[in-house]
């Protein structure tokens, strides 16, 4: 939108030049979600509190997490909004990624916003029954794949793996379940990572960092030819929502820091989960973002561990699950806890990373 209103003033005044490249847009988006979270997160904090869209705690959680009850959750809304102002003014509208991406991000959103309010309006941590969250996100997850699917390519269908320059197999048309149960699987994983204060939040800055390096590195001819990756003509744009993503994280974790003034809520965490399997797919990386989301997988397998365990062996492996619990049952503050976890999410960035060049 802003694009399209200074294009005709380039030949008036030429420093005007410098929105159209895509580093300064991306950094400008990035400002501007920071600070469209920072300005105005303590009137929306206000406001959930008027409404009093408090959290329900777990009572079999660790007992330190009590005192919360009550805090405002859904922060994730102002996530949310930020993002899709900064992409109106920053992004270009003509590019199919970016919307495909912002409308997997904005659907997912609507799913964890039907939970957290159905949590809200009964004070309990029910919410929505995981069948009904399941059909809404598989039904999501079909539909954007196979958009991505029957708008892509020949190349869409291929699968790369870290540390091979080639792709190792055409799946064909496997790859849509294959692409389906990735954009559910993500979209749990980030959101069994969200139960600390500031955890989240600080996780995904990492990743979506990450992802605007490499989808800038990905959408360049020169350089994913240098690199070796697969290039994907549409993919730079998305360089501008990674990074409006990341300030948008910045300034949610401003309030979400410990002792948080306000939860992420699954509004949040779906939807930036759903949206980075989304953008996996569209760079061809679906296998590298089990890597740069490391963690996120150790959260899922650590819950889906601790079911198939009691299950069958009538015994738990973790004292409590997602991982993250399991760690403060056994007596880490929550504060070492979230520090720890984002020292173990930026290693799985560097590892990610440095694939790139070990092609």
């Amino acid at each position: 939108m802003f694009l399209e209103f200074i294009y005709p003033l380039f030949k008036y005044f030429t420093p005007l030049n410098v929105f159209v490249y895509l580093t300064s847009r991306s950094a400008f988006a990035a400002l501007t979600t920071f600070l469209v979270c920072f300005i105005f997160g303590n009137k929306i904090i206000e406001l959930l509190h008027r409404l009093k869209v408090g959290q329900s705690i777990r009572e079999d959680g660790p007992q330190t997490h009590l005192n919360k009850t009550g805090t405002p959750t859904m922060g994730g809304i102002f996530i949310i909004l930020s993002v899709v102002i900064a992409m109106l003014f920053w992004g270009d509208l003509k590019n199919t990624a970016i919307w495909i991406t912002l409308g997997a991000f904005t659907a997912f959103g609507a799913i964890g916003f039907i939970d957290d309010y159905l949590k809200v309006t009964r004070h309990n941590s029910a919410g929505l029954p995981a069948w009904a969250k399941l059909a809404g996100q598989f039904t999501i997850a079909i539909t954007v794949v196979l958009v991505i699917y029957f708008s892509g390519d020949e190349n869409v269908t291929l699968l790369y793996i870290p540390f091979f320059k080639n792709p190792v197999i055409d799946m064909g048309w496997l790859w849509i379940p294959f692409a389906v149960l990735l954009v559910v699987g993500e979209s749990n994983a980030v959101n069994f990572s969200d139960g600390l204060d500031g955890l989240l939040a600080g996780l995904l800055i990492l990743v979506f960092i990450t992802l605007a390096i490499i989808t800038y590195i990905t959408g360049r001819i020169d350089y994913s030819a240098y690199l070796g990756i697969p290039y994907v003509p549409q993919a730079g744009e998305l360089t501008v929502f990674c990074l409006a993503a990341a300030g948008a994280c910045v300034g949610f974790l401003w309030f979400n820091a410990y002792p948080a003034e306000v939860f992420m809520g699954d509004v949040g965490s779906l939807s930036l989960g759903g949206v980075i399997a989304v953008i996996s797919l569209i760079i061809k990386k679906e296998i590298l973002i089990l890597v740069i989301g490391g963690v996120f997988v150790l959260e899922i397998a650590s819950v889906i561990i601790q079911v198939v365990s009691f299950k069958l062996r009538k015994k738990r492996v973790f004292k409590m699950a997602p991982l993250h619990h399991h760690y403060e049952m056994i007596g880490w503050p929550e504060t070492k806890t979230v520090i720890r976890f984002w020292i173990l999410g930026g290693l799985f960035a560097i590892i990610a990373l440095s694939t790139l060049k070990i092609q």
